[in-house]
């Protein structure tokens, strides 16, 4: 495996800052990609794909205009121009040295089919946000979501405008401040079906942060037991007590692993998905799993992270499980 910390390109704003961060301001020194690369001493790469255009998607009547416009100066050109090809990621990687000295960066530029492109064999990618403009605000597009079903590493998706503060607690006055220590990590687990990938992306996320690691199960009772919980509350609270120490069963080994995380087991009644999208408005970073399927049709990330992705308010971190 390439040591590395790969961040997708494509001239985006979102992409950009993805890499580089907002402009900088005292706030907005940190682009995600280059503070992951930090955090594991690992090199930058940043790879720039350019795709070409079919036919078909100019005349695409559900694209909006800037999503068009985008398409159009590359079908137009057919092939990508020497100079735009070129200046795009030498100014991102120009920026990110600039703003994170002391991590290595290097520039990659390909032709092709990102999903085949960027779905490579780093130890973690990172994307920016970006959703069709006449289809919707979604935290990642088509392409994103394409790149995301292929990658077998972990896949960390970034919303556009997030700042290096936005990772922190407030100060004492509540001003968001990179000074201060990092909010909780925010783990999604089913105790019944754990992956030690998973599980593992979370407590070494929460570790290098320093952070508390939340754990979050959500769970539904089948249609029957209603009539049993009405009948007799006792039943309802052992239903809870039973929920609760799975969860603290499938953690214990790795809380004697990682004596130094401060681990919080939130078992909870209800949807999954809504518990960790309401987590993630306190949250540095929400890690779900994704299994990877090998079915001739479609591409599957899951249920629950998928409405995760689509309405969480931190980044998301989707690692891939057989």
């Amino acid at each position: 495996m390439a040591r590395t910390v790969v961040a997708g390109l494509d001239g985006s704003p979102e992409s950009r800052a993805a890499v580089m961060g907002a402009p900088p301001t005292p706030l907005r020194q940190w682009g995600r990609a280059a503070r992951e690369a930090k955090r594991r001493g690992l090199p930058l790469k940043i790879v720039h794909v350019w795709e070409p255009v079919p036919e078909p998607m100019a005349q695409a009547p559900l694209l909006g205009p800037e999503t068009l416009q985008h398409w159009t100066e590359r079908s137009e050109m057919g092939a990508p121009p020497a100079e735009g090809w070129g200046r795009i990621p030498r100014e991102t990687a120009e920026g990110a040295r600039m703003r994170h000295p002391g991590v290595q960066v290097t520039v990659e530029q390909l032709t092709g089919r990102p999903a085949d492109v960027l779905a490579e064999d780093a130890e973690l990618l990172v994307l920016g946000s970006r959703g069709l403009s006449g289809l919707g605000g979604f935290l990642i597009g088509s392409v994103g979501r394409s790149v995301l079903a292929h990658a077998r590493r972990p896949v960390v998706l970034v919303r556009a405008g997030e700042q290096a503060a936005d990772e922190h607690e407030p100060d004492p006055v509540g001003i968001p401040s990179a000074a201060t220590g990092y909010r909780p990590a925010v783990l999604g687990l089913d105790p019944a079906d754990p992956d030690d990938s998973v599980i593992g992306f979370a407590f070494d996320e929460a570790t290098r942060r320093s952070a508390v690691l939340r754990v979050l199960y959500g769970w539904n009772l089948p249609p029957y037991y209603t009539y049993g919980l009405a009948a007799d509350p006792d039943y309802h609270n052992e239903i809870i007590r039973q929920q609760s120490a799975a969860l603290a069963e499938a953690l214990r080994p790795w809380r004697q692993k990682y004596p130094d995380v401060d681990v919080v087991e939130e078992s909870r009644a209800g949807s999954a998905a809504d518990h960790l999208t309401d987590a993630s408005r306190d949250a540095s970073l929400v890690v779900v799993g994704r299994r990877i399927r090998r079915g001739p049709v479609g591409l599957h990330i899951g249920p629950v992270t998928h409405a995760v992705l689509h309405h969480a308010a931190a980044p998301v971190a989707v690692v891939a499980h057989n």
